[in-house]
C-alpha cells in the first residue's frame, strides 16, 4: 500500500522552470532600459567631488593625526606622521578612492622632509640650513588657525539654521468708546474760550486823515470875509480831532506870518478873537 502511494505522489509532482533572469539596467533614458555603457561616454575627473565628514584636505588629515598624537605641532615626528599619513593613502586606494591630487602632493612633500632629515649633514650646514619640518609647521599653524575661527563663526547663531523669522498677525479688537456727556455750561465756556481766543488775533487798520495846512488858511480868509471878529475857539473843532487842532492852530500861525489876519484881545486872560487886516 506504501509502495503504491509514494509511485502516485511522484507522479503528481510537475517540475516548473524558473522565469529567464535579466540584466538589471542600470539606468532608463527615455523609458528605455540602458544596462551597457556606451563606449563614447566620458567622465570628467572633477565631475563628481567627494567630501569627507572628517577631513577636508590634506593638512586636515595631517591635524588630525597630530591632536590624535597629542603632541604639539612644533614637536611633530616626520617618521612617524609620514607613516600614518601613508598607511591613510593606502586605506583610500585599497577602498578605490579616487584622491585628490593635493593629498598626493602632500604625500610627496612628507616623504622629501623625512629623506632631507634622515640625511647626514654637517654641523654647519645644520646652522644655515632651515628646519626641514618649518614650512610645513607654518602651514600647520595657519590652517589651524582658520579652522579654528571657521568652527567659532559657526557656533554663532545663524538665521534660518538656529534663528528663524517668525510673523503673528494680531487679534483684531473692536473698541466701543461711548459718546461723551457734554453739559451746556462745558459748551457755553468751550465758546467763550474760542471768542477770547479770536480777540487775540484780531487786526486793526488805522488810516491816517489827509489834513492841509493851506485848505484850513483858505477856510480861515473865507470865514474872516463874512465875520469882522472870529473867535479862535471856534474855529478848533473837536470834530477834527486833535490832528485838526494842530492844523488849525499851524494854519492861523501862517496866516500872521503872512500879514494876512490879527490877533486881539481885549484884556489879559480874555477871549482870542481873529480878524482879518485891512
Amino acid at each position: 500500500m506504501s509502495e503504491q502511494a509514494e509511485s502516485s505522489d511522484s507522479n503528481d509532482i510537475q517540475i516548473v522552470a524558473a522565469p529567464p533572469q535579466h540584466e538589471m539596467p542600470f539606468a532608463y533614458v527615455a523609458g528605455k532600459a540602458i544596462t551597457q555603457l556606451p563606449q563614447d561616454l566620458y567622465i570628467p575627473p572633477d565631475a563628481l567631488e567627494v567630501f569627507l565628514e572628517a577631513f577636508e584636505g590634506p593638512l586636515d588629515l595631517l591635524l588630525y593625526l597630530i591632536k590624535r598624537q597629542n603632541i604639539d605641532i612644533l614637536d611633530i615626528d616626520v617618521a612617524l606622521i609620514t607613516e600614518q599619513y601613508m598607511a591613510y593613502v593606502d586605506l583610500m586606494e585599497s577602498h578605490q578612492f579616487e584622491l585628490a591630487a593635493e593629498y598626493l602632493v602632500m604625500a610627496a612633500m612628507l616623504a622629501e622632509i623625512k629623506s632631507r632629515m634622515l640625511l647626514p649633514r654637517s654641523t654647519q650646514e645644520e646652522d644655515d640650513e632651515e628646519d626641514p619640518r618649518a614650512q610645513l609647521i607654518r602651514r600647520l599653524q595657519e590652517y589651524e588657525r582658520y579652522k579654528k575661527a571657521a568652527e567659532d563663526l559657526d557656533q554663532m547663531p545663524r538665521l534660518d539654521r538656529d534663528v528663524f523669522l517668525a510673523g503673528a498677525q494680531g487679534p483684531q479688537l473692536e473698541r466701543n468708546t461711548p459718546d461723551p456727556v457734554v453739559e451746556l455750561q462745558e459748551i457755553l465756556m468751550a465758546l467763550s474760550g474760542a471768542l477770547r481766543r479770536a480777540d487775540m488775533f484780531e487786526h486793526h487798520q488805522i488810516q491816517r486823515e489827509t489834513l492841509s495846512t493851506r485848505e484850513k488858511m483858505a477856510e480861515i480868509l473865507v470865514r474872516l470875509s463874512s465875520e469882522k471878529f472870529v473867535p479862535l475857539v471856534s474855529l478848533l473843532m473837536r470834530e477834527e480831532g486833535r490832528l485838526g487842532v494842530v492844523v488849525t492852530f499851524l494854519a492861523v500861525m501862517e496866516l500872521i506870518k503872512d500879514s494876512l489876519v490879527d490877533i486881539v484881545q481885549s484884556e489879559p486872560f480874555a477871549p482870542i478873537h481873529i480878524k482879518a487886516r485891512s
